[in-house]
């Protein structure tokens, strides 16, 4: 029996999380198993002793992974059993991964791993929302250095009031929807979508985050001291040389700051004096020390680099590119740049590029959604796409990594809520980053506001998106925000905070903050000054394109929906499908159809009009309703010797009796002429109320002459 050391935390609402630690995986450095309701989560964190000679960075790897078995289900696939991580955990990670990594001792460079793994749950309680908390629960229960800790929450509005980690259910009626990562004293890390909500109910929402996390922090370090595990691990990771890194100052600073206040515009011209700065200076160096030296002097010129960028705005108000503060780069844009797609678009602004498609679709073309809590399909996807020579770097592109994913992610939350709940078709919007020095995925959001408009997809509102930066001082006295920043002062910068909307409010955000201490005075600024920057992309994007096509490209299908009784599915489809794949196979279009509210939901989709016709035609007798009184043309499918039996509708038969046929008296129906396959009209004179079936007569449309009366 093992000794398990429990702890609770309230969270007032009748809820409790449980954090429970020394019963599972107790060779791991730490781990821990967090549970809230039938939802349990197992966090593990393992960190090496030593670092790889040469490593001067951080190399932190964060798994989320959700079993199928948590909630009772087989994974799909001919395996049947879990695989590659789904986007959903890949972006589970990242939040964990962001919120966590700038925590880590500077000189820190031990390989860590970090792994979450779903192990129970019931489908009610979301589990991302306590992925945060676990993982920094393990390493709070562990002896690895961190400047933690930290937990996660998820905020989201339900009619006008803030509600922490919602249950799957109460998210559907949320107009907020945020994930936010925070330390005690300070917020790490935000993302999440609104309905064009205020830059004040954003903050609002962060700061009854804020309060919630600092109780989760609370409940850990009690947890630390209960364990014993206060004293962390001592380690030596880095090798410094005092005197190079002073001799590295006094000889480049002077230059670099040259350079960051020279109010170059071109990012590869300006790396190129930087790096001739430091070629200069090795080359003044003993060519043996050089060598031997090559990766402190690295770090330590990389550090001139950092600390000249930030002195000349904060100082200067001098940006790398020349720029103030507020000022947005140059921006153009173009549409209907590809003809074969259905939307296309470009979007450029300074050195960031995107070439954006829509590509319109039937419900075939759904992404189908199979995770261990999550089933269903999606009808508005966005891919993000970033090749290496969007940089001018010189190296294979080997397929999607969690980068894309992630910015892909952020472009679709902000683009999605625009799309109208009733638009027939799938849409997939795809951008390709073909020049790269700061914010593509803002680019991404800007380039598919094009493309949606470009396509006839009739948007609610353009939204346009910016990402905003920070420098600050020591103990933020002096800072500055920045607009539209570049990829230089998103790496040396305090905060890469990126947010998107229309004129009427924030449809989504993303914010990683690097240094302790920001205030919401900071924030609330950030988000204003946002704001005025995505209202200034906005005009420039309606420049281009003020509103939506009115219609969609002629290479575009089209679609139509129309709505039959449950009973009739079974007859449009046919025995095998005969039917349904006869009227696509003579008409060309594609058909759908599903069970939906007890009804049934018919999507015909062609690219032309003609073919759209010809099977909407066909549908629409089949399931036409036989009506007393009508004339149909009928076609003879069989001869018995008292009548014909023959189909006035599709699916429909009746006999056509003899007697029925002519005001003429026939013996056989020899006598009549009549054969299968021939057509001819009948009139529904009734329908029988027990049987259901048709009486049809061909002499009651037959004028019956006065001979005829005589008789």
């Amino acid at each position: 029996m093992t000794n398990a050391i429990t702890k609770t935390i309230n969270l007032g609402d009748g809820r409790t999380i449980t954090i429970e630690t020394g019963k599972l995986a107790k060779q791991a450095d730490g781990s821990v198993v967090v549970r809230m309701g039938n939802t349990m989560l197992l966090a593990t964190v393992c960190s090496a002793k030593d670092a790889v000679p040469g490593t001067d960075f951080m190399p932190l790897t964060v798994e989320y992974k959700e079993k199928f078995a948590a909630n009772g289900r087989f994974p799909g696939g001919f395996t049947r059993r879990e695989g590659r991580a789904s986007d959903y955990e890949i972006l589970v990670s990242r939040l964990v991964d962001r919120a966590l990594r700038p925590l880590f001792p500077d000189d820190y460079h031990a390989d860590t791993f970090v792994n979450v793994m779903l192990i129970s749950a019931d489908g009610k309680d979301q589990p991302d929302a306590l992925a945060g908390l676990a993982a920094s629960a393990a390493i709070a229960v562990s002896d690895i250095p961190f400047n933690g800790p930290i937990s996660e929450v998820r905020v989201a509005r339900i009619n006008g009031k803030f509600v922490l980690n919602p249950t799957f259910a109460e998210l559907e009626k949320a107009d907020m929807d945020i994930m936010v990562g925070a330390t005690y004293d300070n917020i790490m890390m935000v993302e999440g979508e609104m309905a064009e909500v205020s830059e004040a109910d954003l903050l609002a929402a962060l700061k009854v985050a804020h309060e919630a996390i600092k109780i989760h922090c609370k409940a850990q370090v009690e947890l630390t001291e209960m364990v014993g595990k206060s004293t962390k691990r001592v380690y030596c990771h880095e090798e410094n040389d005092e005197e190079l890194s002073k001799d590295i100052w006094d000889k480049c600073y002077a230059k670099a700051y040259a350079v960051a206040t020279s109010g170059n515009a071109n990012k590869h011209d300006r790396g190129e004096k930087f790096a001739a700065i430091k070629a200069e200076y090795i080359a003044g160096l003993d060519p043996e020390k050089a060598e031997e030296k090559a990766a402190l002097i690295d770090r330590y010129y990389h550090a001139v680099e950092k600390e000249a960028m930030r002195r000349s705005i904060l100082d200067e108000g001098k940006r790398l590119d020349g720029r103030s503060t507020t000022e947005i780069r140059p921006i153009w844009s173009e549409i209907d740049y590809l003809p074969g797609a259905h939307g296309s678009a470009i979007f450029t602004r300074g050195e960031t590029q995107s070439l954006t498609t829509v590509t319109l679709g039937t419900k075939r073309d759904e992404k189908m959604i199979d995770e261990a809590l999550i089933q269903g399909s999606e009808r508005f996807l966005l891919h993000y796409n970033f090749p290496p020579f969007s940089t001018g770097e010189a190296k294979p592109q080997r397929g999607v990594g969690r980068r894309e994913i992630g910015h892909g992610n952020l472009a679709h939350r902000a683009l999605k809520r625009m799309i109208p709940k009733d638009f027939p078709y799938v849409v997939r919007v795809v951008s390709d980053i073909l020049e790269s020095n700061g914010s593509s995925s803002m680019a991404t959001v800007c380039a598919g506001t094009l493309a949606l408009m470009d396509a006839g997809v009739q948007i609610k509102k353009p939204v346009s998106g910016i990402a905003m930066g920070l420098i600050t001082d020591k103990g933020n006295v002096k800072f500055s925000v920045l607009s539209d920043i570049l990829g230089d002062e998103d790496h040396l910068g305090d905060m890469d905070f990126k947010v998107t909307g229309t004129k009427d409010g924030i449809t989504a955000t993303q914010m990683d903050i690097k240094v302790d201490g920001l205030s919401y005075e900071i924030l609330e600024k950030a988000l204003n000054q946002a704001r005025d920057g995505r209202m200034h992309i906005l005009g420039k994007i309606t420049e281009t394109i003020a509103e939506p096509r009115a219609e969609m490209k002629d290479n575009a299908p089209r679609i139509v929906k129309l709505v039959i009784p449950k009973e009739m599915i079974g007859a449009v489809i046919g025995p095998g499908g005969k039917i349904i794949q006869d009227i696509q196979e003579k008409s060309g279009a594609t058909i759908s159809i599903d069970e939906i509210d007890n009804q049934g939901h018919v999507e015909i989709s062609a690219v032309n009009k003609e073919s759209i016709d010809a099977a909407l035609a066909r549908v629409r007798a089949i399931v036409a309703v036989p009506e007393v009184g009508e004339t149909y043309p009928a076609k003879v499918k069989s001869i018995m010797p008292y009548g014909a039996f023959v189909e006035f509708m599709p699916g429909k038969e009746g006999l056509l009796h003899i007697s029925e046929i002519d005001w003429k008296r026939f013996e056989t129906m020899e006598q009549t002429g009549m054969k299968e396959g021939d057509i001819v009209d009948v009139k529904l004179l009734e329908i029988d109320p027990k049987s259901g079936k048709f009486k049809l007569s061909r002499k009651a449309l037959i004028p019956r002459s006065p001979k005829e009366d005589n008789k």
